[in-house]
C-alpha cells in the first residue's frame, strides 16, 4: 500500500462529509456566506425538505466574474489572508470548504453580480473534475446559490437522510436560529412553493422582541427578563425565561458569541448553575442570549461546522455568565414585577459576586429550623400569642389591613394586604392592580431556604475531621489536580492529602454533609469539574439540597390557619426575599389577577 494523493473530487467529498451532514447544515453554510457578504435580505426556497432543491438568494456584494470558478475550489476564500487573521476572525465563514464540498455532492448553480458589473454571471458544477466557465446571466446585485439533488452521487450518504418532514424541521430550526442572530436582515423561507416564514428587519428593541415572538412564541416574552450587563470587556444581553417558564427538553436555548451560533458545554454548565435553585429536576431553562467579547479571546477554528468554540479564559467566561444570570434571577422577588413582565437589568460590577446577598429578616412565623438563627434575629414563635406580642412591639412590620381605596397606589406594597385565607392553602391579598393569590407553603419554603443559605454563607463551611481517613484511588492527573487545588478543597470544608501517585486521603469533610454524602463520589465529581471548568459548585449544591429539605420541613403547612398579621408578614418577607417568585422546586409562589381580567371573567362593561 503506497502513499498517494487523493483525487480532488474524493477529497472534496470527504470534506463534504465533515461540513454537509444534512440539508440544514448546507443551508447554514450558505446563509453565513450571505451574511458575510453584507446582505440585508435573504430568500430561501426549499423543496422536499432540501433534498430536491435548496435555493438561497441574497442582495449582498456579489462575487466577481473571475472569482466564480475559484469560489468552487477548495481552500479558496476572501476572508483570511495570513495566520494573524485566524486570531481575529470577524466573519462567520472562513475555511473555504463549503461551496466546493456542496458542489462535490450535488448539482450546483452559482449566479452572482457585483455593483460594478453590467450583468450577472453564472457557473455550474456537478461534482465532476471538469473545468467550469462562467456564462452571462440576468441577475440583480447579489448572489444566488441553487443546489439540486443533494447526495445524488453518494447514495451511501443519501440513505442516512430522514423523511422530508424531519429534514425540513431541522432546516427550519437552523433558519430560525440564524434569524435570531441578525435582527437587521430580512429573511424569508418557502417550502414546496409555500411561504413558511417572513421576518422583517428591525434593530429597535420592539423589533427584536417582535422577531423573538415570531420565532419562539409570545409566551416566552411574557415570561422573560430582559438583561444587559457589561464587565471586564464582556457584554451579555438578551432575554432569559423565568424559572416557571421551563421546558422538558433543551430545545429553546439560543446562545450566540459575537453573532455566531454555538453549543458549548462551558456555557451550558454556567446557565444550568444559575438556574439550579429555581428549576424542577429535569426541567430546562429557555433563553436567547448574546455574548460579545474581543475576537482574539475566542477561538472559532475548532470544528469544521463551527458550532464549537474555545475560550481563552474559560473560567472567566463561566463566572461572568453564572454571576450575571444568577443576579438577574435573584432579582425576581415576588411583587417586584407583574408576572410575565419584561424588565431591564443592568447591575453594577460590585453587585455581581456570588455571595453578596443581603440577609433577609428571619420570618417570625417560621418554626425553629435545624440551623440556629443569628442572635440579632427575633426569636421564633411557637404559639399564636407570641406573634401577637411581636405585632404589638413591631407594628410597622405587621401592617394592619386597610382599605386600598383609602391609599394612593404608591403607598400600597407590591403584594398588597391580606384579606383572607382560602382552605388553609392560599392567601388572598388586595393590591393596587387587583387580586393577588399566594401559595403560602411554597412562598415560606423559599423564604426559609434563602435565610438558611444566607446564614451558612455568613461563615465559612466548618470541617468535620474523620476518625479514619477515607482513601480514594484516582488517576495521576486527578491526584495532581487535588494537590494543586488543595486550597479550593479547604475552602469547601475538605482536608485532602496526596499519599501516592494515584492515591488521596480525605481527612475531613464539610460538617453539613457528615450524614448525607458519598465522600468518594463527591471528591471525584469535584475533580471532574475542576478539570473541565476550572472550578466546582458540587459541594455547595449538595449543601443547598440539604438546606432545601430543611426549608421544606420547616415551612408552614397547608391547612394551617394564619391570622391577617401573619399573612401580611409573609407577604412583606416575600417582597424582600430573592427568588421568592418561585419555590425551591421552580413552582410559582404567587400570581396576579388584574381588575381588567376579573372584569372580563364576569363580563363587566358589556
Amino acid at each position: 500500500m503506497r502513499i498517494h494523493l487523493l483525487p480532488p473530487q474524493l477529497a472534496n467529498q470527504i470534506a463534504a462529509g465533515e461540513v454537509i451532514e444534512r440539508p440544514s447544515s448546507l443551508v447554514k453554510e450558505l446563509l453565513e456566506n450571505s451574511l458575510d457578504a453584507g446582505a440585508t435580505r435573504i430568500d430561501i426556497d426549499v423543496e422536499q425538505g432540501g433534498v430536491a432543491l435548496i435555493r438561497v438568494r441574497d442582495n449582498g456584494r456579489g462575487i466577481h466574474k473571475d472569482d466564480l470558478a475559484l469560489a468552487l475550489s477548495r481552500h479558496a476564500t476572501s476572508k483570511i489572508h495570513n495566520f494573524d487573521d485566524l486570531t481575529n476572525i470577524h466573519t462567520l465563514g472562513f475555511r473555504g470548504e463549503a461551496l466546493p464540498s456542496i458542489c462535490s455532492v450535488s448539482r450546483l448553480t452559482l449566479t452572482s453580480r457585483t455593483a460594478d458589473a453590467g450583468s450577472g454571471w453564472r457557473i455550474q458544477g456537478d461534482g465532476r473534475e471538469v473545468a467550469m466557465e462562467a456564462i452571462p446571466a440576468a441577475h440583480p446585485i447579489g448572489t444566488t446559490v441553487e443546489v439540486r439533488n443533494l447526495f445524488y452521487n453518494t447514495p451511501a450518504r443519501r440513505k442516512f437522510l430522514r423523511s422530508e418532514k424531519t429534514e425540513f424541521a431541522h432546516l427550519e430550526e437552523l433558519v430560525q436560529r440564524i434569524a435570531l442572530s441578525r435582527f437587521d436582515v430580512d429573511i424569508a423561507l418557502r417550502h414546496n412553493q409555500r411561504a413558511v416564514h417572513a421576518w422583517r428587519a428591525g434593530e429597535q428593541e420592539h423589533d427584536q422582541e417582535r422577531r423573538i415572538a415570531e420565532v419562539i412564541g409570545s409566551p416566552f416574552l411574557e415570561n422573560a427578563l430582559r438583561i444587559d450587563f457589561e464587565a471586564s470587556g464582556l457584554r451579555l444581553w438578551g432575554w432569559v425565561g423565568l424559572p416557571t417558564f421551563s421546558r422538558g427538553q433543551a430545545d429553546l436555548q439560543y446562545f450566540y458569541v459575537n453573532g455566531r451560533i454555538i453549543r458549548d458545554k462551558l456555557v451550558s454548565h454556567a446557565v444550568r448553575q444559575a438556574y439550579q435553585d429555581v428549576l424542577f429536576q429535569g426541567r430546562h431553562p429557555v433563553f436567547v442570549l448574546y455574548l460579545e467579547m474581543p475576537r482574539h479571546e475566542v477561538d472559532v477554528n475548532v470544528h469544521p461546522t463551527k458550532h464549537e468554540v474555545r475560550f481563552r479564559e474559560g473560567r472567566l467566561i463561566h463566572d461572568f455568565l453564572f454571576r450575571t444570570l444568577h443576579k438577574a434571577l435573584a432579582e425576581t422577588r415576588a411583587g417586584s414585577t407583574q408576572p410575565g413582565a419584561v424588565t431591564a437589568m443592568n447591575p453594577s460590577p460590585a453587585q455581581t459576586p456570588r455571595d453578596d446577598r443581603e440577609p433577609s429578616p428571619a420570618p417570625s412565623y417560621a418554626r425553629q429550623s435545624a440551623l440556629p438563627l443569628p442572635p440579632s434575629s427575633p426569636a421564633p414563635w411557637q404559639v399564636r400569642e407570641q406573634i401577637a406580642a411581636y405585632a404589638a412591639l413591631h407594628p410597622a412590620a405587621v401592617p394592619a389591613p386597610i382599605a386600598i381605596t383609602d391609599t394612593t397606589p404608591e403607598e400600597v406594597p407590591p403584594l398588597g394586604y391580606a384579606v383572607a385565607q382560602l382552605h388553609g392553602v392560599y392567601i388572598l391579598a388586595e393590591n393596587a392592580h387587583g387580586l393577588v393569590l399566594v401559595d403560602m407553603h411554597a412562598a415560606h419554603e423559599r423564604i426559609t431556604y434563602e435565610r438558611l443559605k444566607t446564614q451558612l454563607a455568613s461563615a465559612s463551611i466548618r470541617s468535620q475531621p474523620l476518625l479514619v481517613p477515607i482513601s480514594v484511588t484516582v488517576n495521576e492527573r486527578d491526584a495532581r489536580l487535588a494537590e494543586e487545588h488543595s486550597a479550593v478543597f479547604a475552602e469547601l470544608g475538605f482536608e485532602i492529602d496526596r499519599l501516592g501517585r494515584e492515591t488521596l486521603a480525605v481527612r475531613a469533610i464539610p460538617a453539613p454533609l457528615c450524614d448525607a454524602a458519598d465522600v468518594e463520589e463527591l471528591v471525584r465529581d469535584v475533580l471532574a469539574d475542576l478539570h473541565t471548568f476550572g472550578g466546582s459548585t458540587r459541594i455547595r449544591e449538595r449543601i443547598d439540597e440539604m438546606l432545601a429539605t430543611l426549608a421544606c420541613h420547616g415551612s408552614v403547612r397547608a391547612n394551617r390557619k394564619l391570622t391577617l398579621p401573619e399573612m401580611n408578614m409573609l407577604l412583606r418577607d416575600m417582597e424582600r426575599t430573592e427568588r421568592s417568585g418561585q419555590c425551591n422546586h421552580g413552582r410559582p409562589t404567587w400570581t396576579q389577577l388584574s381588575m381588567a381580567e376579573l372584569d372580563k371573567m364576569f363580563l363587566r362593561g358589556r
